[in-house]
């Protein structure tokens, strides 16, 4: 995992800083790319046009996955968030999340996540959107906290149009994001005791989650699904159409 120390208030050291952290990675970024022209029909891996995604959550997602060139947005279970990391990286994808300072990569990499292929920037210094543009130019997968921030439609057009050109998905959590492709959405809609000897005792053993997409062009699609058995892990889920 590449960590990025973003310091001071000046834009311009924070930039060069950043691009020359990426450029630590830009064989690996490359690498990416040629794979995405060598997937063809019957390989395993997603599409070529889209970033894989838990296979319990495919079928919410048109074409199996994140749509490459799109920016989405993400909101409630942290498990959900830490999935689609795992998912991504796993698959081959380089990975960004910038400004999630308490987001647990223990857990990630308990998912699945391949950390050589992750580039934290836990604190992208006063303007995190500057940030995210830049990676946007090298990442597949920008994941970026806004800390409950609201971005001006002004700026969100100039940050869909760099990832739509580099094919690139910018997946946006924490924050208000105007004209997004797909809006997801996780809850935690129950949980699951182990064998306890009377009511009110016992350890969770396990939780269920109400998960739901909504994208252009489609109706929304949900998902139940049951995660439990001490792992961070999905193990099954049910699509409604």
């Amino acid at each position: 995992m590449v960590e990025v120390a973003v310091e001071g208030s000046a834009v311009d050291p924070t930039v060069a800083q950043l691009r020359q952290a990426m450029a630590g990675v830009g064989v690996a970024t490359a690498g990416t790319a040629a794979r995405r022209l060598e997937v063809g029909p019957g390989e395993d891996g997603p599409p070529p046009d889209v970033l894989a995604v838990p296979a319990t959550l495919a079928g919410l997602f048109p074409g199996g996955g994140l749509g490459r060139g799109s920016v989405v947005t993400a909101a409630g279970a942290g498990s959900l968030l830490l999935s689609m990391i795992a998912a991504a990286s796993g698959a081959g994808a380089q990975v960004a999340v910038v400004g999630l300072k308490r987001l647990s990569m223990l857990a990630a990499a308990e998912m699945g996540a391949d950390l050589n292929r992750v580039a934290l920037i836990a604190d992208p210094g006063p303007d995190p959107l500057q940030i995210a543009t830049i990676l946007l130019d090298g990442m597949d997968l920008v994941v970026l906290g806004l800390g409950g921030a609201s971005v001006p439609p002004s700026r969100a057009k100039v940050l869909a149009a760099r990832a739509r050109r580099n094919s690139s998905v910018l997946l946006v959590v924490d924050g208000s994001w105007p004209g997004a492709a797909a809006q997801l959405t996780a809850r935690v809609s129950g949980y699951r005791r182990g064998p306890t000897v009377r009511c009110g005792y016992g350890r969770i053993d396990g939780w269920d989650l109400a998960v739901s997409v909504r994208a252009r062009s489609r109706p929304p699609r949900s998902v139940r699904l049951t995660a439990g058995g001490g792992m961070p892990c999905v193990e099954s889920g049910e699509v409604d159409r």
